[in-house]
């Protein structure tokens, strides 16, 4: 095989070789230095015959004149086989739990494949996580792609631990539904290591890893690390889904980490910045990482993506959180005031959003009373926003008795249909039940997204 002895110039952990030959976009490369170690690479930019190459392990240390240069002839692969499930690796694909490697029945690239688009199938059926304020309103649906939008210091870290335990399918009567057809694969990037132990330990307690993949790119690993570690989570995710007819729930923490290292990357090989420095293709690539999602024809498995990313200074118009919504089918939005408030996942619901919701609950899939509890619920805590701030002018004091039930009602929905410990895990009818009961502190006049029928059935105190 070719070698290349010496190099043109080194910046960083970027490597420019002269005159290769043949040489194709992001192809593994192998250094050889002096002492006989090796790193690897990959080719990121070609220009004639002069290639640009990331080194995974970073440049320090190689010699100009006297490190060897080996093409590898493929992209960055990852090892596929059913031992993966129970795993624990880094951003890279590279274990990180003493077991030794991967006995490979395949091996992929983690770009992955194109998908035709015709052959999706639109996804039916939920996913249950235990959390009312998803469950009951922003149904996470089987083969969505639904991010969870946080800011600095939020509790979106427990939420992730908390949904990893408690998410199931929910699909009664069937294999799904004691979880035996049903994985999780985790992905964390750029987290710090107490973080990372935190994940660990949570999900060990919860005696979760024998169906779940865990990926840990940790804040002092290489950038190229973490760029790679959601191409690894999600091949691993399709190996699973549609080889091994598994439905898997992916979880992506923090997004941001990862745009941020594309941003540091794409500074590093001189490209012209967008927004706030980002490459102008960042939507292109978080395209091609949120679209690997869904349900595919003719396989039994599914993609649902939770991706979670947080938005500098809690700003909704960043481009990382615009982009994404544009891609993704809604979103779920953490509230800092109400986490400082003491509210448990701090859900907010207004904004909060989940546009294939519609096509997963209710009569077959949740209850029949599912989409129009959901609907007047975020009716009335509507109401409770307007109440508050005119409360807020002339003092809740001066506000008519009708307004003040819905004072009552927003705190009631908040502490307990929001809010639940880190332990509770809500089944959906215990979700929808509370609902009603939270609604019986409003007057039954009052609930016009409601039909009659639905009123009577479930509305407390009709059946007597």
């Amino acid at each position: 095989m070719l070698q290349y002895l010496g190099l043109k110039s080194i910046n960083g952990s970027l490597v420019i070789l002269d005159g290769v030959s043949e040489a194709s976009f992001e192809e593994m490369v192998e250094f050889i230095l002096e002492d006989g170690s090796r790193r690897t690479g990959r080719i990121v930019q070609i220009e004639g015959s002069r290639v640009l190459i990331q080194v995974f392990e970073g440049a320090h240390g190689i010699s100009l004149t006297n490190t060897r240069t080996r093409l590898l002839g493929h992209p960055v692969e990852i090892p596929l086989s059913p031992e993966l499930l129970g795993r624990t690796f880094n951003g890279a694909g590279k274990p990180l739990d003493g077991l030794g490697e991967v006995y490979a029945k395949e091996r992929a690239d983690i770009n992955g494949r194109p998908l035709n688009p015709v052959t999706r199938v639109y996804p039916r059926n939920y996913i249950q996580t235990g959390l009312s304020g998803i469950d009951g309103l922003s149904t996470l649906i089987r083969g969505q792609k639904l991010p969870i939008f946080s800011g600095a210091g939020l509790q979106h870290n427990r939420m992730a631990a908390q949904i990893v335990r408690q998410a199931r399918l929910a699909e009664a009567g069937s294999d799904a539904a004691n979880g035996e057809r049903f994985g999780i694969v985790f992905a964390a990037m750029g987290v710090k290591n107490d973080v990372a132990d935190y994940f660990r330990r949570a999900f060990e307690a919860a005696e979760v890893m024998q169906r779940a993949v865990m990926f840990l790119n940790l804040s002092n690993d290489p950038i190229i690390e973490r760029i790679l570690t959601p191409r690894c989570a999600l091949t691993v995710a399709e190996y699973l889904a549609f080889e091994l007819d598994m439905h898997i729930l992916v979880i992506l923490t923090d997004l941001t980490s990862y745009c941020e290292a594309l941003r540091e990357f794409a500074s590093s090989k001189g490209e012209i910045p967008g927004r706030k420095g980002f490459p102008g293709y960042l939507y292109s690539d978080l395209a091609s990482l949120y679209e690997r999602a869904g349900i595919v024809e003719g396989r039994k498995g599914s993609i649902t993506q939770l991706p979670i990313l947080t938005m500098p200074n809690d700003d909704i118009t960043h481009p990382i959180p615009d982009l994404t919504g544009y891609i993704t089918e809604g979103q779920i939005v953490l509230d800092r005031y109400l986490d400082n408030t003491g509210i448990y996942p701090p859900i907010s619901v207004l904004p909060s959003l989940s546009r294939l919701m519609k096509d997963g609950i209710g009569e077959g899939f949740t209850r029949e009373d599912h989409a129009p509890l959901a609907n007047q619920l975020f009716a009335s805590y509507a109401r409770v926003q307007d109440v508050r701030a005119l409360a807020s002018v002339i003092g809740e004091e001066e506000l008519m008795e009708h307004d003040r039930l819905y004072i009552e009602f927003g705190k009631a929905f908040e502490k307990r249909y929001l809010s639940q410990s880190f332990h509770d895990n809500r089944a959906i009818l215990q979700t929808l039940d509370l609902g009603w009961e939270i609604l019986s502190l409003l007057p039954r006049e009052d609930l016009d997204r409601i039909d009659d029928a639905m009123l009577a059935k479930y509305y407390p105190g009709s059946k007597s």
